[in-house]
């Protein structure tokens, strides 16, 4: 009794929090197409239930037919929101249109269910449809009109009353979590169920620092120990001995199939008239199968109010579980969307022509990154011959909440107050970039939000850049600078983040370790001027480093110092260089060749270089004859310390006896031995530094023409053979997941 007590209050104020979270603004812009597929989502079902009802009825003596099949109805035609939401960002096609259609019909289906229940509970509470009914029905109305007239101008008030940037009064907190609970005795009192009080309380909350408050209060402690409460409690009621005889498990088995059937027919019929593919639409009707948290509530309603009776609760029971867990499984083998990206040579900075568009795909985890990654791409010098098009991308880590969920449905308009932290953060960012967007010139900006476990992050990082045909991904640093000028580590999945787009990427990758970028002094209001120093030792990394440094010296702003590198006479051979020539004759000509054409692109790309920025002042070219790794140390500790951002290549597979002995105490081997080295908290230091991998594609392979597979049909396998030093194994089919902001 305890235990059913608490779960009621979990699942009271769990609706509640449901309802303040919601927006009935989506479902006005949801638009023809999605009001369809839920309706025809619902109707079908609902028939398939009013049959079954009179082939249970005939056992079942207990309550008039009507109330029976409405409650039977409801349970089979509605659509689980939050469920549907988990299951579409788990797919990831949560961002595709299959995805939005779903969430938005569901939203509407939810909001349906919730206008049947009331009306099944009216009509259970009377053995007919009397003028009691009709009168329980007209105070669910007058309960809902005064919510919205009289509460929530009481609610506008009390946070009108607050300052800005305060947090709400404790004092209205209570206020509003009473409201809640007398709002859920009112309506039980009327004839309807409590849970409908506390959801339409929920609904009349404005969005703003108040729902904010009262979702990071409550969220927590009734989704994690309350909530499951509720769920035990149902199982607990659930006697599967009621179910017996073949005859009822035939019942069972048929209204799973039926039910699933009647779904899937009605919002595939509309989606052929909506002109949707049939594999998407098929899909789309099997995702809207969906079941959860408001099935189980119509069914502990209906159990409670002695509309059930044990063997058909059981049955229900059953069929929602069933019919949520085999959606994932089927729906993955279905449904798999293909990916119609066409090849794109312009994979890294080097290939870019100097007169097109330079695409980047900016990711980040924290508005704290923002300023010196807008500083980057200031510097990066755009052009009307040249213009930078950005992609922002928001990485947020899905959880079991539904706040972090929200932010990938929640199409607000701009001027709308965050809803959530994430929300808030999200719009910080874009909002930073926006302005960067109407200062700059020739840069347009693109916000993206990736919401998904940290684990598979990394798939959608390269989805994007490659739908978006980028030639560089700029990623931040697992680590961030302290007050007293060490790193210290954040979070450690976004160093696994950022291995895993190293390996996978198709196009360059740059790891940004920030440590501020604001220039040392401010040239006008819209230039600021940077000391960017490139270090080159050579191979493709260092050939990529040296063009984004090409590309920033261009900048009026920007003073270039290119330092390069030349092995000294008296320098040491590695032993690994050295073991590499021991096996056998052929492999001895095999690295000799590789290692003297890498040299001579290195020399042709050094020479085009000086040639062009031959007669530019801003620009100082400067070599460094070193023998060893402790020579190249002090040679870069000598570097000027004006300058404030380094530009390194990752020099991945690079043996040179410049760096020999670097790697041996090397804390983070994703950056490469003198990335490293510059990112280490002993390397004191107050710039940023960019540690640049290129995207080798086919050309590392001796074909220096091709940027990359220009066959459509082989283009997805040859990226993932050539596009990295390492062979990554194929990551799993699945649409880039991210949400564009209005």
């Amino acid at each position: 009794m305890v235990l059913e007590t608490m779960a009621n209050v979990g699942l009271l104020y769990f609706l509640f929090l449901v309802g303040v979270e919601m927006d009935i603004g989506v479902i006005k812009r949801t638009g023809k197409r999605a009001l369809a597929i839920a309706i025809a989502g619902m109707i079908l079902p609902f028939l398939i239930g009013v049959s079954f009802a009179f082939m249970l009825h005939q056992t079942t003596e207990l309550i008039a037919l009507g109330t029976f099949i409405l409650f039977l109805g409801v349970a089979l035609s509605v659509t689980a929101f939050p469920v549907l939401a988990r299951i579409l960002a788990e797919l990831k096609l949560l961002n595709t249109d299959i995805g939005r259609i779903a969430m938005s019909s569901a939203l509407i289906n939810d909001m349906c269910a919730w206008i049947l229940l009331a009306f099944a509970i009216a009509l259970a509470e009377n053995e007919s449809m009397s003028l009691a009914s009709i009168w329980v029905i007209l105070s669910s109305v007058v309960f809902v009109l005064f919510c919205v007239y009289i509460v929530r101008p009481i609610v506008s008030w009390m946070v009108r009353r607050t300052p800005e940037g305060e947090s709400i009064s404790e004092f209205y907190i209570c206020l509003i979590l009473t409201g809640v609970m007398i709002s859920g005795f009112i309506t039980d009192a009327i004839g309807t169920h409590s849970v409908f009080g506390a959801f339409v309380f929920g609904l009349v909350i404005p969005n703003g620092p108040l729902g904010v408050t009262l979702i990071e209060r409550l969220e927590d402690f009734v989704s994690g120990l309350l909530l499951p409460l509720f769920f035990a409690i149902s199982g607990l009621k659930t006697d599967i001995t009621a179910i017996h005889g073949f005859t009822t498990w035939a019942i069972l088995g048929v209204v799973i199939i039926l039910a699933c059937a009647g779904k899937i027919a009605g919002t595939l019929l509309v989606s052929l008239y909506y002109k949707i593919p049939f594999n998407e639409g098929l899909t789309l009707g099997l995702l809207m199968n969906t079941k959860g948290l408001v099935e189980m509530i119509v069914l502990n309603v209906g159990k409670d109010q002695k509309v059930l009776d044990d063997k058909s609760f059981a049955i229900m029971v059953i069929v929602a579980v069933v019919m949520t867990a085999i959606i994932s499984p089927i729906v993955t083998t279905i449904y798999r969307p293909a990916r119609k990206f066409t090849p794109y040579k312009r994979r890294t900075i080097q290939r870019t022509k100097p007169d097109g568009e330079f695409r980047v795909l900016v990711c980040i985890h924290t508005p704290r990154n923002v300023p010196t990654i807008i500083n980057l791409l200031d510097a990066s010098h755009p052009t009307k011959k040249s213009p930078i098009c950005t992609y922002v991308l928001h990485l947020v880590e899905l959880t079991g909440r539904a706040s972090a969920m929200l932010i990938v449905h929640n199409t607000r308009k701009s001027g709308r107050p965050a809803l959530n932290r994430t929300q808030a953060q999200s719009d910080h960012i874009i909002n930073a970039f926006e302005n960067f967007e109407q200062h700059s010139g020739f840069v347009s900006v693109n916000p993206l939000t990736a919401v998904s476990p940290y684990s598979t992050m990394h798939e959608d990082i390269c989805n994007v850049a490659e739908d978006k045909r980028v030639a560089l991904i700029i990623v931040p640093f697992h680590k961030q600078q302290t007050v007293d000028g060490g790193m210290e580590a954040t979070n450690p999945a976004f160093r696994t983040i950022n291995q895993n787009v190293l390996a996978n990427a198709p196009c360059s990758v740059g790891i940004l370790v920030d440590r501020g970028l604001s220039g040392s002094t401010r040239l006008a209001a819209n230039q600021i001027a940077h000391h960017v120093a490139v270090l080159f030792f050579g191979g493709p990394d260092d050939r990529e480093a040296l063009a984004y440094g090409w590309r920033m010296c261009e900048h009026s702003g920007v003073n270039l110092t290119v330092l390069r590198f030349i092995v000294g006479e008296n320098a040491v051979e590695p032993p690994v260089a050295e073991a590499r020539r021991n096996p056998s004759q052929r492999e001895m000509l095999t690295v000799a060749t590789e290692t003297d054409r890498e040299r001579q692109l290195d020399e042709d790309y050094i020479n085009a270089f000086r040639a062009r920025t031959m007669d530019d002042s801003s620009v100082v070219y400067d070599e460094k004859v070193v023998n060893h790794g402790e020579e190249t140390v002090a040679a870069i500790r000598s570097v000027d310390p004006m300058h404030d951002l380094f530009i390194v290549g990752r020099g991945q597979g690079l043996i040179s006896p410049v760096t020999a002995g670097l790697t041996d105490w090397s804390e983070c081997p994703e950056l490469g031995a003198i990335g490293d080295l510059l990112a280490s908290s002993d390397f004191a230091a107050t710039y940023s530094v960019l540690v640049v991998q290129q995207y080798v594609g086919i050309e590392g392979l001796g074909d220096g023409t091709a940027g990359t597979p220009d066959s459509p049909n082989r283009q997805h396998e040859q990226q993932i053979e050539f596009g990295n030093r390492r062979p990554p194994p194929q990551p799993p089919r699945g649409q880039a997941f991210f949400q564009p902001q209005p």
